[in-house]
């Protein structure tokens, strides 16, 4: 687990909730509008409880292992926090997933929502689902294409009965976020979703210029992860 800056974390919360609101002001927006996900994937939950004593409830994670590990005993502790996945899912973690995320941003194929689906129906639970689009159509990321979002937001409505309401992205490296932020606002649009989960600690200001409604910041709020090495 990565070491958090703790003299800095409410001093980060609250630098990024006031760049939120200026953002906002300047778009001619509401900073009530805007949701900040604290994305602490390597910290632990002692961190957790830090930004929560900080008034920070809603928090997300990259990987279902990690959450598995942290977050049973923060919800006991804490049941008005939400919990966020922001990392991609494999189909075979559905069940983990539905049982304890209450968004999942990362929905992209066909077989990852058919999984969900069972896993709801089974479960008799219905995470708030965000499909994931590939905006930089890059071959190493996840992500349906924005071609295909339109066709594949459909099935997950219709077919699948998920509980679509969003859309997320992550821009290409390098490259200007905006015109993939204005992309996805497109998108959503024409299908109706009234979320738009886009923008991290390099870019959440822009993300928010174009109409974020979540941005997922971790080091702006807790500091640089640690971390481990990779094994040998």
């Amino acid at each position: 687990m990565s070491t958090p800056d703790h003299s800095g974390i409410a001093n980060g919360l609250a630098r990024v909730r006031g760049q939120i609101a200026a953002a906002a002001a300047r778009a001619g927006r509401k900073a009530e509008g805007v949701r900040l996900i604290a994305a602490c994937k390597t910290f632990d939950a002692d961190t957790v409880r830090e930004a929560i004593g900080c008034d920070q409830t809603v928090f997300g994670e990259n990987y279902v292992q990690e959450a598995k590990a942290k977050w049973p005993g923060l919800k006991d502790e804490y049941p008005h926090t939400e919990l966020h996945l922001i990392g991609p899912l494999q189909s075979n973690k559905a069940r983990e997933a539905v049982a304890l995320f209450d968004v999942i941003h990362s929905l992209d194929r066909h077989s990852l929502a058919k999984a969900l689906s069972r896993q709801c129906e089974n479960q008799g639970r219905q995470p708030v689902v965000y499909v994931q689009v590939n905006t930089g159509e890059e071959r190493q990321k996840s992500g349906v294409l924005p071609a295909e979002a339109d066709e594949f937001i459909s099935a997950c409505r219709n077919l699948y009965q998920l509980n679509v309401t969003g859309l997320m992205c992550i821009p290409p490296a390098g490259q200007s976020s905006e015109q993939h932020f204005d992309l996805l606002a497109k998108i959503a649009a024409r299908n109706g979703l009234s979320e738009l989960s886009m923008g991290m600690s390099s870019d959440y200001a822009a993300a928010v210029a174009h109409g974020a409604t979540s941005v997922r910041v971790g080091s702006a709020i807790f500091g640089n992860r640690v971390y481990p090495p990779a094994a040998q």
